[in-house]
């Protein structure tokens, strides 16, 4: 069972860098994250047949990690990604299955991605991820097409089902 953000020490404490900050004082958390974050969005882009892609993007690297992490244990193609701006971008080249995304800052960066998901030809769901209750998000959330409003922070348990849900409920609705 993966631990939840900021809990326990196993995948958690990996995936936050704890173990490889000590030895490498010289570089900050960011980037040594942004490294990791890189490496697995590499890794998990190689296409496999008839694998659920799903592109995460959150500018909390914790998050991004934990959320990912859960989600490629779960068997899904997982493309991680800290910018709301290069995720905007990914979109138009590459598809996905699912996206889950942070609203970003109050001023709701992830209203972007939201935006590019739906001028696409085959409609994407997009889960919108926010820290705590924003009333005014959530609304624009809604109003822009959002499959899902959740408050952070989630369980293991609760990105799983979450993704699950959604992915059969598209499968049902492209049928």
């Amino acid at each position: 069972m993966l631990d939840e953000p900021g809990r326990g020490n196993g995948l958690t404490q990996v995936a936050a860098g704890k173990d490889v900050m000590k030895k490498a004082r010289p570089h900050g958390k960011r980037e040594l994250l942004q490294k990791k974050i890189a490496e697995a969005g590499t890794r998990a882009t190689v296409a496999s047949p008839g694998r659920r892609r799903i592109l995460v993007v959150d500018d909390n690297l914790n998050d991004l990690l934990f959320y990912s992490a859960i989600l490629q244990h779960e068997g899904y193609e997982v493309r991680s990604m800290a910018s709301h701006q290069e995720a905007a971008g990914c979109i138009s080249r590459e598809k996905f299955d699912l996206i889950i995304v942070s609203r970003g800052s109050s001023a709701f960066e992830g209203r972007t991605i939201l935006a590019r998901a739906h001028e696409r030809k085959r409609r994407v769901p997009v889960i919108v991820l926010a820290p705590g209750s924003d009333t005014d998000c959530y609304r624009e959330a809604q109003q822009m097409g959002a499959a899902d409003y959740r408050e952070k922070p989630l369980a293991a348990s609760e990105v799983a089902e979450m993704a699950g849900r959604h992915l059969v409920s598209a499968r049902t609705q492209a049928a």
